[in-house]
């Protein structure tokens, strides 16, 4: 088991497991239910990975489908390292648990971001800003909280086996200044020392594209170290986030990816475009006093 791998991981892995060993049995989660006692949704749930199973559900899941020995043994023991907490457990009131335990487990994450620098390349000064802005009603120890976290996840980054990220900023990310002139061009020099890292490859979609495939909203896909188990996109909103996982779902968001990426600045090109910008930044071309025409 890769050494990555997270709480939200093995849950995810044990739940379509225990779902093939189910429909190898030739067994519907109705009459599952009813031998557990429980409901239907819950079995549905667990296969989905969106409820941690006890050891015990496992077993007696795993005896119904006639499952024993070995390989009984292996699975209670994967449901027993589900219901561990990740490092993010204490925060997972300020932050998309499930996403930041799949994100752990990531061994490549691909994005794409019309609006603001992704938490893994934000500085703490950006970071900061970027939440007060967006949620007024925090008071500062909570926005201090949230920054913590997204400071703390960014040891992905640089640790021994970092996760591979690429990144493609529309230009409006950089054409913004959040926090003001001073935060937003400490925001540009770290995206370029951060886009030095060979795991890192940060791509800008200038403006002249035009309508483009990624239009229609932020998403990012992360892909894992082991074959069997799938990608995921989480397609993030106001309220929180979307988790998308069917096969279909996945080709279009890496049909359009590849789009967006084929159509932005080639790296080094993107790298030394963020770099003049730090220098000469696009919001002052334009003083606030003129009207927009």
């Amino acid at each position: 088991m890769s050494e990555r791998r997270s709480p939200t991981i093995r849950r995810r892995r044990l739940g379509a497991e225990l779902r093939r060993q189910r429909e190898a049995a030739g067994i519907t989660i109705e009459v599952v239910a009813e031998q557990l006692e429980c409901s239907a949704s819950k079995i549905s749930r667990i296969e989905t990975g969106h409820t941690t199973a006890t050891p015990r559900d496992v077993r007696d899941m795993l005896r119904i489908y006639g499952v024993v020995g070995a390989e009984s043994d292996e699975l209670v023991q994967i449901a027993r390292e589900a219901r561990q907490k990740g490092w993010w457990h204490p925060y997972s009131t300020v932050l998309v648990g499930a996403y930041v335990g799949l994100e752990a487990a990531a061994s490549s994450i691909r994005a794409y971001e019309q609006q603001v620098v992704p938490g893994l390349l934000e500085t703490e000064e950006y970071a900061g800003a970027m939440i007060r802005a967006a949620r007024p009603d925090f008071t500062d120890e909570q926005v201090d909280q949230r920054v913590r976290v997204r400071l703390g996840r960014q040891s992905l980054l640089t640790q021994d086996d970092p996760v591979d990220l690429w990144v493609v900023l529309d230009e409006a990310v950089l054409s913004r200044p959040v926090g003001g002139d001073v935060v937003m061009r400490g925001q540009l020099k770290r995206l370029v020392e951060v886009a030095e890292l060979p795991n890192v490859t940060v791509q800008v979609l200038p403006f002249e594209v035009g309508a483009h495939a990624g239009m229609d909203g932020t998403f990012t896909i992360l892909s894992f170290p082991e074959p069997s188990d799938p990608d995921v996109v989480y397609a993030e909103n106001a309220t929180g986030g979307l988790f998308l996982e069917k096969s279909d779902e996945l080709q279009k968001y890496s049909f359009i990816f590849d789009h967006i990426r084929a159509a932005a600045m080639r790296p080094e090109e993107s790298i030394a475009h963020i770099a003049k910008l730090a220098e000469e930044p696009l919001w002052k071309w334009r003083p606030r006093s003129s009207p927009w025409t």
